[in-house]
């Protein structure tokens, strides 16, 4: 009897490996519990190291040793592969951006109600050679005020703001579009994310991407739907109509947009920069915790007309007063 009840809890230990370690496989990336433990795929390795630590103390006991010898096996298994579909999203975190080579250099940071300031926020655009700036949870006033400082450098930026909420930061969105790419309207019409706001720009003249600076709600429980409407329609940003780059928080990782890519993207048509170079697996949140363990959350995508060249997590900002890391990416015009 009790090693036929040792012999159930093994497979319900190694079904529930399975979901943490490829939840894609049976549709349940998005699903409740499932997706925030994917989320942290180097978190959960560690604790699936610790715990077979744990089960080797019992391996002296000759009536549970098999049982013991079985669940410490399937811990080390589910170790290797989860830690392997993280590495291979890449860990390179020190990979150059060239701002003045005439591509297009996208700079995404979420600064949790304007935090880091308008100095500091121009500072690295300044330094980054950024064109397009998206900045979720960043109000009108912050976007003016980098703007102004920008100008005064001789550096213009058109600044387009989403509100919920003008007097909560997190309800608002921010996108600054360099002068030099010509001018933007904002298109309302489109719809939006539900819970945070997000915006998308067309430019005037037809001949530049859309721009979307966009903030998908967190897959907190009571959010959880919205969470997935959410993450649906910046997918449907990328229906392969326009020239699009979006970026943003987007509260996921690529394990979460496995059944929203289309025609090779990741996102819709569009795809990661920063996995497509070898950087996907670098923490951009939170920044508490180091970035080979955080999680990418913070993304730039973009459709196939635009080739990712180069992408860096800044993790030298960690101070700044906001619980994620930028992202910078730079992007080539192919099409």
């Amino acid at each position: 009897m009790l090693a036929i009840l040792g012999w159930l809890l093994a497979i319900v230990i190694a079904a529930c490996l399975l979901v943490a370690a490829w939840p894609q496989a049976l549709g349940l990336e998005q699903a409740p519990v499932v997706a925030q433990v994917v989320s942290m795929r180097i978190g959960v390795v560690g604790i699936a190291l610790v715990l077979a630590i744990v089960f080797l103390c019992f391996v002296g006991w000759r009536r549970v040793r098999p049982f013991v010898l079985g669940v410490v096996s399937l811990l080390l298994v589910f170790a290797l592969v989860s830690g392997g579909v993280h590495a291979s999203r890449g860990l390179d975190d020190d990979q150059a951006i060239d701002g003045d080579g005439g591509d297009l250099v996208v700079l995404t940071w979420n600064t949790l109600g304007d935090e880091p300031g308008a100095e500091e926020v121009a500072r690295i655009i300044d330094e980054t050679g950024a064109d397009v700036v998206m900045l979720p949870e960043t109000t009108l006033p912050l976007g003016v005020g980098v703007a102004e400082l920008l100008r005064e450098r001789g550096n213009p930026f058109w600044v387009h703001t989403t509100e919920y909420s003008p007097s909560y930061g997190a309800l608002n969105t921010t996108l600054l579009i360099s002068a030099a790419l010509g001018e933007y309207t904002t298109d309302s019409s489109v719809g939006g994310t539900r819970t945070l706001p997000t915006v998308v720009a067309r430019p005037d003249d037809g001949d530049g991407p859309v721009l979307v600076s966009t903030h998908p709600v967190a897959p907190v429980p009571q959010q959880m739907r919205n969470w997935r409407a959410d993450l649906e329609f910046v997918a449907g940003l990328c229906d392969g109509s326009s020239s699009v780059v979006m970026a943003g928080d987007f509260n996921s990782t690529l394990d979460h947009w496995a059944s929203l890519g289309a025609d090779g993207g990741d996102l819709g048509t569009c795809r990661d920069a920063a996995s497509a170079v070898g950087a996907g697996a670098v923490g951009s949140w939170p920044t508490w915790a180091p970035s080979w363990l955080g999680a990418q959350i913070d993304h730039v995508v973009a459709t196939p007309d635009w080739e990712p060249v180069a992408a860096r997590v800044l993790t030298g900002v960690d101070g700044a007063g906001t619980d994620h890391r930028p992202v910078l990416v730079q992007l080539r015009r192919t099409g």
